[in-house]
């Protein structure tokens, strides 16, 4: 089934009045000769999607950023005394719990998200998200019990289950396929600076301890909860539309400007025009195998993720006998190099236009580094094990990202596809959080074996892809039927 086009594309009702003439850009002109292209050097191209750039990928990434604060700093908490306060021990599991149910809702409501962000635009539907999840996770610095905390952690599931998809897709309608990579690795580098520094961050706020007659770790929340509602306010000023809306609704670039983007995206995947939903048409984009592909790589990659980001520093203390000072901080130099690694591959990965290596690259690294965190002796050698886990699995985020988004036509397909693939991701999350059990501490032996098997998985499913993807491209080179439903489209490996 995966080789077959769904023949919808996108929109909704909200996109018509768009001052650009979709039917003039399907059956315009040359790529090299068309006016809404050669009306600009390279140059100064060059400097319009820098514009875009900074307006779209980095305000995504700063909020992308504050939602990984704000979902992964239990850990911090952690050694900051939350789970002796509110009573979490080995018997109850009730930071495992309080880890683990926040993913049932950011599971449950992702394809829902995605559908709402085309109907009610990114700018207020990101905002509205973004700040009643800020209020919720003010409220965690004032819970008595954990199974208080665990209630809000489902609440917390239910609001940021629209942001991460939702960002995903927003970004792949801006840009060409093979210039998608940087941007996705781009915006995944800012938002994994929480996770570098939140460390940091969180081991200054415990210094507040006793301040207002609060314990340190109920300072990490209020005062990242209060970052986060600020934050949503600044992000109404500069989150931008779909490209194809008007430019008035986001006042930085021109209408000739806006009709270059257009022009590009058209010409690269022929899916700009949009159609009105229709559930029935959306849920059968489920029929295509390589969706449900794509989605159990990101979900054995955030398994990789998340077990690091909940307990690594739980393992820095407790398996590698650090303090809490030295665990804390530790945490920042091994997402540092994956920023570096996560770079360089997106460069090279747009240039030689090559996703699947990528992806079996970065899980060879993970299986490395797995083994030598979870099986060897030294502690040195043993960091050195995070180093390689850590900059795999989160490399392997912006690149599974782009490796969907390069194989997918279709507005609604792709807003479906980010659906299916971020639920993945949220599954990835309960499986990281379960296999990380108090009862393994320090080693969590079965919690990196699990690891260890998830990135084996990951290299089997990307091998199937690429043979898949091999005979369905023969097929166009031979004049047989189209993917995707467009003539002279090709998978990307």
């Amino acid at each position: 089934m995966g080789e077959q086009s769904t023949a919808y594309d996108s929109g909704s009702d909200m996109e018509k009045g768009s001052d650009i003439d979709q039917s003039e850009l399907k059956h315009g002109s040359d790529y090299a000769t068309d006016p809404r292209i050669t009306a600009f050097t390279d140059t100064e191209q060059k400097k319009i999607y820098r514009r875009v750039d900074l307006r779209l990928v980095v305000t995504l990434g700063c909020m992308y950023m504050i939602s990984l604060l704000d979902r992964t700093n239990l850990g911090a908490a952690s050694v900051a005394g939350m789970q002796r306060d509110l009573g979490m021990n080995a018997k109850n599991n009730g930071y495992t719990i309080v880890s683990l149910v926040f993913f049932f809702t950011y599971a449950l409501f992702q394809p829902l998200a995605t559908v709402s962000i085309r109907r009610y635009g990114p700018r207020i539907f990101l905002t509205v998200i973004i700040f009643c999840w800020g209020l919720v996770m003010l409220g965690f610095g004032f819970v008595h019990s954990w199974q208080s905390m665990a209630g809000l952690r489902v609440i917390l599931g239910i609001f940021e289950a629209g942001f991460y998809p939702g960002c995903v897709y927003l970004l792949s309608t801006w840009y060409p396929r093979y210039e998608l990579q940087k941007r996705n690795a781009l915006f995944y580098l800012i938002g994994s600076t929480a996770s570098a520094f939140g460390g940091i961050l969180a081991y200054g706020l415990m210094q507040l301890d006793g301040k207002g007659g609060l314990e340190g770790w109920r300072w990490i929340f209020t005062i990242e909860g209060t970052l986060t509602c600020l934050l949503a306010l600044v992000a109404y000023l500069l989150i931008v539309d779909f490209p194809e809306h008007s430019p008035k609704s986001w006042r930085f670039l021109s209408q000739k400007e806006a009709d270059f983007v257009v022009a590009r995206i058209q010409y690269d995947r022929n899916d700009v025009e949009t159609v009105p939903f229709h559930l029935a048409s959306y849920l059968r984009n489920g029929l295509d195998s390589k969706v449900w592909a794509f989605a159990w790589l990101y979900m054995l990659t955030t398994t990789n993720t998340y077990a690091i980001a909940y307990f690594l520093p739980i393992i820095l203390q407790g398996g590698l006998h650090f303090s809490v000072a030295k665990a804390q901080c530790l945490v920042a130099p091994p997402y540092v190099a994956s920023a570096l690694v996560m770079v360089v591959q997106a460069y090279y990965s747009d240039k030689w236009r090559l996703r699947g290596p990528v992806v079996v690259f970065n899980c060879a690294m993970g299986i490395l580094g797995l083994g030598l965190l979870g099986y060897m002796t030294n502690n040195g050698v043993r960091y050195f094990g995070v180093f390689l886990a850590t900059a795999a699995c989160n490399a392997n985020c912006p690149a599974l990202l782009t490796y969907q988004s390069n194989n997918i036509r279709g507005q609604w397909k792709r807003a479906f596809t980010s659906a299916t693939l971020i639920g993945g991701g949220a599954i990835g999350g309960i499986i990281g959080t379960t296999v990380f059990r108090a009862a393994d501490a320090p080693g969590y032996r079965p919690g990196i074996l699990a690891c260890l098997i998830a990135n084996a998985i990951m290299i089997l499913i990307v091998a199937w892809l690429s043979w898949k993807f091999h005979r369905a491209n023969k097929r166009v080179d031979a004049g047989g039927k189209h993917i995707e439903g467009y003539p002279g489209f090709k998978y990307t490996f």
